[in-house]
């Protein structure tokens, strides 16, 4: 026998207007059966599948699905929802959706960060599974209509896209009858994310399905990264930056990359205002053994040793906050070498010639690794010119880590912190989360003592700075939390 969900997937898969049971039938049908009783309410349920009905779908589109109880039982009606637009050749477009009336009651929602992450979440784990769909960068702003270009790729759903276009904000196309599993993968997760969304208790049968999905839009959101990515980008493009908050191990990655990847073949230097070209490229320096004259020499920088240790074997340079230092100005001229697609074919002239050689070119084994601290806004960003040169990769804080030290303080205090910047800080506040290795101690009175002398100092420059913006309220009352656990 078909559970619930099952059975309104091979409803909504086949494009059906009709069936042995209406669509109220068995939407009504998830309560009891995959969510709580309790959450089912009369209004919470559209039936326009039948046109001319009293739930009439506007000008001439028959839609069904779940919205905001708080709506009255029939007419337009606000706040997001999720419904299904059926056709009879084409199958179903399964959709996230403002009512026409607006935001409300939902503002709370769709304004909320973390719903437009997970929905953006969402999109990209159904698209790896080969399903089509489309998400909106903003949910809430109803200014945006569905692109030319994506009702291009969901023919055959015109009518509802032209009508709905500027409330829809995320829809996949369902799945055909032949391929139900895929079609219960999309269907599982708009319904499990709607609910969680709602705060809908999900019924304990079901429940590892929706931490399931939960925790791969997490790991969406914070993707893993290891050295061996870090390698595959490195010999593809040569200059690669790890970038990230505070704490993630950005440092300790690509020691990592270099001992693993390279034999250890490398040197680390560490960027700062006061580094130069000359420190960097080639300089003059004092003869200290002709002290007697003043005479200067020629000094290779980091980039000339580098060069030279490269030309028999894989050599590495590890760039400790490069953005730190002025990157045009300590690069100069040797910018023109920092093409990924041009190394070993370019040539600079050098300033002073080195061993009676006045021409400079990157040799195929070098390569650049820098990191990078996105928390620090006293910095200036890197410029177009430099960062396109550039492969970036984001390293964000890692809960495998924390989990597994088996301390249950650290990871309690791990997720309320990254719920709250998940849940409500603004996209740039985003790359201040506190990194996992605040979170790390070799048992409780050393994790409370890191707790009380770094992550809460760290906290409270941010909400001095008001760094989180309207999430300060929010950190705040974890901040406090996390003062009163470590007394």
């Amino acid at each position: 026998m078909q559970d619930a969900l099952s059975e309104l997937t091979t409803f909504i898969s086949g494009g059906s207007l009709e069936g042995t049971k209406t669509s109220r039938e068995l939407l009504n049908g998830l309560f009891g059966d995959r969510y709580h009783k309790r959450h089912q309410i009369k209004t919470a349920v559209r039936d326009a599948l039948k046109l001319g009905t009293s739930e009439d779908g506007d000008q001439g589109v028959p839609f069904a699905g779940l919205i905001n109880p708080d709506n009255p039982e029939s007419g337009p009606y606000g706040g997001t929802s999720l419904v299904w637009f059926p056709t009879t050749d084409h199958g179903s477009l399964l959709v996230l959706v403002v009512g026409t009336r607006g935001l409300s009651p939902d503002e709370g929602i769709l304004t909320r960060p973390g719903h437009r992450r997970r929905v953006a979440a969402l999109r990209r784990m159904l698209a790896g599974k080969g399903i089509e769909v489309w998400s909106k960068p903003d949910p809430a702003n109803l200014g945006v209509t569905v692109p030319k270009t994506t009702m291009d790729r969901f023919p055959g759903f015109e009518k509802a896209l032209r009508r709905y276009g500027h409330e829809i904000y995320c829809m996949a196309w369902v799945p055909a009858p032949d391929q139900l599993v895929l079609a219960q993968t999309a269907m599982q997760a708009f319904f499990d994310l709607y609910s969680y969304e709602r705060g809908w208790e999900i019924l304990m049968a079901h429940k590892a399905e929706r931490e399931e999905l939960l925790g791969r839009l997490r790991k969406d959101l914070f993707p893993a990264v290891t050295s061996d990515l870090v390698f595959e980008i490195l010999k593809a493009r040569h200059f690669v930056v790890l970038q990230g908050p505070p704490g993630t191990g950005k440092t300790r990655l690509a020691e990592e990359v270099r001992k693993e990847h390279f034999a250890g073949n490398g040197m680390t230097i560490q960027f700062h205002p006061a580094v130069t070209y000359e420190d960097f490229v080639i300089g003059l320096s004092p003869d200290i053994d002709k002290a007697d004259l003043l005479r200067f020499g020629v000094r290779p920088g980091w980039l000339l040793q580098a060069c030279q240790s490269a030309a028999e074997e894989p050599f590495l340079i590890i760039i400790d906050e490069i953005n730190r230092a002025d990157l045009g100005k300590i690069l100069g001229e040797a910018i023109y070498l920092f093409e990924p697609d041009e190394v070993g074919k370019r040539t600079i002239d050098l300033a002073h010639p080195v061993n009676g050689e006045s021409k400079l070119s990157l040799p195929q084994n070098l390569y650049v690794l820098g990191t990078m601290n996105t928390a620090d806004r006293s910095i200036a960003s890197i410029d177009l010119a430099i960062r396109r040169r550039f492969s970036f990769i984001t390293i964000m804080p890692d809960r495998q880590v924390v989990a597994g030290q088996g301390l249950d303080l650290a990871t309690n205090f791990y997720d309320r912190i990254c719920d709250v910047f998940v849940e409500h800080a603004p996209d740039d506040a985003l790359n201040l989360l506190p990194g996992h290795s605040y979170f790390l101690a070799k048992d409780k009175p050393e994790l409370k003592k890191r707790f009380q002398y770094e992550l809460l100092p760290l906290l409270d420059e941010y909400l001095r700075e008001g760094y989180l913006g309207p999430a300060n309220t929010e950190l705040n009352a974890v901040r406090d939390a996390l003062e009163d656990a470590v007394r």
